[in-house]
């Protein structure tokens, strides 16, 4: 496959065939032939067919093979033009996300009583498959009120505060959303799931800032050398993998009847301005929202748990969300595109929004916070985005370390070592309801995400801010 470098961080992949722009992919020489060797350059391809696409498919350096799009993956249509949208390019767990918090604690506060500490958060928030109970089962009509409400319905009662609303990405909600598009199934499986974790790369963590390294952002973040941060990384759960696939079943359908060419059929989609693609995102609007609800709720639980196990008042504590974003979502965004402002569809699947988009004010003086977790055995970044970011990636940077292995590998290659007792060796206290998935998320799973940021850096889309160490983790 033929690659043009543009600069030692960003390649090109030259239009051919029905691709109706070029590719672009961030990265240095040696993730590029990671990538290379997985086949997610061909998904790139593949994601550049799509109808009234904008500029360029894109990837970010921690992509990896995904469903349709690939994960880090970032393409934006033209409603306009005929641009489509595609539940692939968001994913099954609609609104996955992280949100990190700062508190007033120190290391020395909390390493004497980590395994304390770790138990209280392992009890008070539900890990694992299928994990229910986090605030327990919710009505239908409440639960019609969290697809619509989002983080808020969780801050009305009692599960954070209300100026945490300011400090989510869109306010923690989408007001697109629209009960009436979801299905029954969907409506149950997540009656009982607002406040819980899941399973595979989800987790809550405790870190310390290892290191700073923009003082002058980390102070408009309340972030110090030796400091305890929370972060917590879960999405939609059963009841956005269920919309997802709802809506895959009719997407299938609405490439016949909008005569769409795909050359893979997971990358099902529809014109945004059509009965299916508005069906979509009013649904996925729905997941979206619930999954704010979900992780508001598990920060109330989590600040509950270390109240409790540390023994210390709110204000001893002094929790503060820095920031919460989503990393698999879609949204209609203004955009500048050729010195014209655009509307389009901007799929950000495995990839963060790095800056709010043209026309609104920043409320940050440093930029917007792009919060980057690592594996849970080496380290996290706290990053802001850049204004170059809007002129080249429609405001979007990475998300994670991306994978390496699958997580069927992992577990062959991980899952007969005593990976808790190696964790905790290093430091870290980790309990999870399976050894399996502290498998799949080993150190050596995932790409290293000091040089997944480094490439971001490097490029002038986003730069760091801070590194985080953990300390203690809980997992499904």
């Amino acid at each position: 496959m033929e690659l043009k470098r543009i600069h030692d961080h960003l390649w090109e992949i030259p239009k051919s065939g029905g691709m109706r722009v070029p590719g672009r992919v961030y990265a240095d020489r040696e993730l590029l032939e990671q990538v290379r060797e997985e086949g997610g350059l061909q998904q790139v391809m593949n994601v550049a067919h799509l109808p009234g696409i904008v500029g360029y498919s894109m990837a970010m350096p921690d992509i990896h093979w995904g469903y349709g799009f690939p994960i880090g993956g970032v393409a934006a249509t033209d409603p306009d033009e005929g641009g489509v949208v595609s539940p692939g390019g968001v994913g099954y767990d609609i609104n996955c996300g992280v949100r990190l918090c700062s508190t007033r604690l120190v290391e020395e506060d909390v390493r004497p009583r980590i395994d304390r500490v770790i138990t209280r958060l392992f009890q008070k928030i539900p890990c694992g498959v299928g994990s229910t109970g986090g605030i327990g089962r919710v009505s239908s009509e409440d639960l019609d009120r969290v697809m619509t409400q989002g983080a808020a319905w969780a801050v009305e009662r009692g599960y954070g505060q209300p100026e945490h609303l300011e400090s989510t990405e869109d306010g923690g909600v989408m007001r697109e959303a629209d009960p009436s598009r979801i299905s029954v199934r969907a409506r149950e499986r997540g009656l009982e799931q607002i406040g819980t974790l899941g399973s595979g790369n989800h987790f809550a963590e405790l870190g310390v800032v290892d290191e700073v390294l923009d003082a002058e952002a980390a102070g408009e973040f309340d972030l110090i050398q030796g400091g305890i941060t929370l972060l917590i990384h879960t999405g939609s759960r059963g009841f956005g993998y269920q919309v997802c696939d709802d809506c895959l079943k009719v997407m299938a359908r609405a490439v016949r009847t909008h005569g769409i060419q795909l050359p893979d059929r997971q990358l099902a989609c529809a014109p945004v301005r059509s009965a299916e693609g508005e069906a979509y995102l009013a649904a996925m609007a729905c997941a979206a929202n619930f999954a704010w609800a979900n992780r508001q709720a598990i920060l109330g639980l989590a600040e509950q748990a270390l109240l409790e196990s540390l023994g210390i008042s709110p204000r001893d504590l002094g929790l503060r969300l820095i920031y919460d974003v989503c990393h698999n979502i879609a949204k209609l965004e203004d955009h500048s595109v050729s010195g014209r402002s655009r509307k389009l569809c901007v799929h950000r699947k495995g990839a963060t929004r790095a800056h709010v988009p043209r026309g609104r004010p920043s409320p940050w003086k440093s930029g917007q916070p792009v919060i980057v977790p690592g594996d849970m055995g080496t380290r996290s970044y706290l990053c802001v985005g850049t204004d170059r970011s809007l002129e080249e990636t429609f405001g979007s940077s990475c998300h994670g370390a991306g994978r390496v292995l699958s997580r069927t590998a992992a577990r062959k290659k991980f899952g007969s070592r005593d990976l808790i007792g190696e964790l905790k060796d290093d430091g870290i206290t980790v309990m999870a309801r399976g050894r399996g998935t502290v498998a799949e998320e080993m150190r050596g799973a995932y790409k290293d995400v000091s040089r997944v940021v480094e490439v971001m850096e490097k490029a002038g889309i986003s730069r760091r801010v801070a590194r985080l160490r953990p300390i203690g983790v809980i997992k499904g």
